[in-house]
């Protein structure tokens, strides 16, 4: 006799990837629970990806104000234009609201059970929730992820901020020392150096966004010191004092005074208080070890987002909740980890898929590149934006579409193209051969293409 469980499944975490498996499982039929301690939306939405884009949209709105008079805006006083940090977070909480609350309709509308409290495993089928007790045929890790630190001398004294904490500033710090050069670090970097902050950067590797095609790294990182970011690299942070802070770089400790820090090193799997031994679920450095179909060591129960350690994005997250719930529904499904698009939304955005250009050079023997600049993009010039580049990577021999990277306004948007082209495998030929409407900042990725090809038509390259 089969056993009887209150639910086909749990799900352990309500972020963009326990929220989306839920909503997927009971779509699917399957009598469905999620477990969410904190807020709906996880990360991502309350303290991520959404209310740093809400901080942006208003950097880029006192850009607009203050760079209006180019565009023959006049008889209107913008030297003195700032954000109001009290007003920019109302307007912050004021989205994040009702996009939680949309959440929630999500899983009310799908009949999803939602219960508030930490999920805690007595066993591989059983999760407590307080002095309550779940049992589900399959279950469901999505717990997320916390912020790292740095295991180095701080004093009690510094003003340490993370992410949370920068998130939820109501006033224009004067200076601020970012540790760690990092999507998290840059984009905070943008935003608050855009309203008036003395930004440093200090990143122990060689160079910013090292998962960045170098390439555009290398000219991102001159945009940012040109608009005012010191940045350190190769530098190691030994100690932080009171208002100081100790790095070692080119074999020489440099100090800088400042009066806030940002802690933006990484994140790392959240697996707090989930009694995975119980359940007898294997991890790795800290993170849940699963296999392509998110399956973790034990058979009936699945691990998704940060908490699995692969890719910590939130779209990953989303799609590996589906991912994991066809398979519970029987369908053998794998994700694809090598055409996950990234963004990062500094003014030009940046945005990527697949390989950069060093790690084609690495796997395959012949390889081809196209750049355009958006300076030469009607669209771009009109909008004023005309900084950035489109690069795409093919292979040389089959015209296979290895990579396509983006620096440019737009980018967050148009990298999507992409990744339906290199999933419906399109070549290079095929992308050429695709009609762009005119004018669009998008015809710069026809124009890279082109240029891959040998066949540039509005730019001349440089051989």
């Amino acid at each position: 006799m089969a056993e009887i469980y209150d639910f086909d499944v749990i799900v352990i975490g309500g972020g963009p990837g326990g929220y989306v498996a839920a909503i997927k499982a009971a779509q699917s039929g399957k009598k469905t629970c999620i477990i969410e301690r904190e807020h709906f939306g996880g990360v991502c939405l309350n303290e991520g990806c959404i209310p740093t884009k809400a901080l942006l949209r208003s950097a880029e709105s006192l850009k607009a104000v203050k760079e209006s008079s180019k565009f023959g805006v006049t008889d209107i006083e913008t030297a003195n234009a700032k954000l109001d940090m009290k007003k920019v977070q109302k307007r912050k909480t004021q989205v994040i609201s009702q996009l939680v609350g949309g959440v929630e309709g999500l899983l009310r509308g799908n009949k999803v059970t939602a219960v508030n409290g930490t999920g805690s495993f007595v066993d591989k089928n059983t999760v407590s929730v307080g002095d309550k007790k779940y049992t589900a045929e399959n279950i469901i890790i999505a717990s997320g992820s916390n912020v790292k630190t740095l295991p180095i001398k701080i004093s009690e004294k510094a003003n340490i901020l993370t992410s949370k904490e920068a998130l939820n500033l109501d006033y224009i710090p004067k200076d601020i020392a970012i540790i760690g050069g990092g999507v998290i670090g840059i984009e905070f970097a943008y935003f608050l150096n855009s309203i008036g902050t003395k930004v440093t950067v200090i990143e122990f590797l060689d160079r910013i966004l090292t998962m960045v095609d170098k390439e555009i790294t290398d000219i991102v990182t001159k945009s940012l010191i040109k608009a005012g970011i010191t940045i350190h690299t190769s530098s190691q942070v030994k100690e932080i004092k009171d208002s100081s802070i100790l790095f070692e770089k080119s074999g020489k400790t440099e100090e800088i005074f400042v009066d806030r820090v940002l802690m933006a090193v990484g994140r790392t799997a959240n697996t707090e208080g989930l009694n995975l031994e119980a359940a007898g679920v294997k991890t790795t450095r800290g993170a849940v070890e699963t296999n392509l179909k998110l399956e973790t060591n034990v058979p009936n129960i699945y691990a998704i987002g940060d908490v699995n350690g692969k890719v910590m994005l939130a779209h990953t997250a989303s799609a590996e909740g589906i991912i994991a719930v066809e398979n519970i529904c029987g369908h053998n499904k794998e994700m694809d980890y090598g055409k996950i698009p990234s963004a990062i939304y500094i003014q030009p955005e940046i945005a990527g898929v697949g390989l950069t250009e060093e790690q084609a050079k690495e796997k395959y023997k012949n390889i081809k590149v196209g750049t355009f600049p958006l300076f030469a993009n009607g669209k771009a010039k009109v909008a004023g934006e005309e900084e950035g580049i489109v690069k795409v990577i093919i292979d040389g021999k089959l015209g296979e579409i290895l990579g396509v990277h983006m620096y440019c306004i737009h980018a967050t948007d148009m990298i999507s193209e992409v990744v339906v082209a290199m999933n419906s495998e399109a070549t290079a030929e095929e992308m050429i051969s695709t009609i762009h409407p005119h004018p669009t900042v998008s015809e710069a990725i026809h124009e890279a293409f082109h240029a891959a090809a040998d066949k540039a038509i509005h730019y001349m390259q440089v051989k």
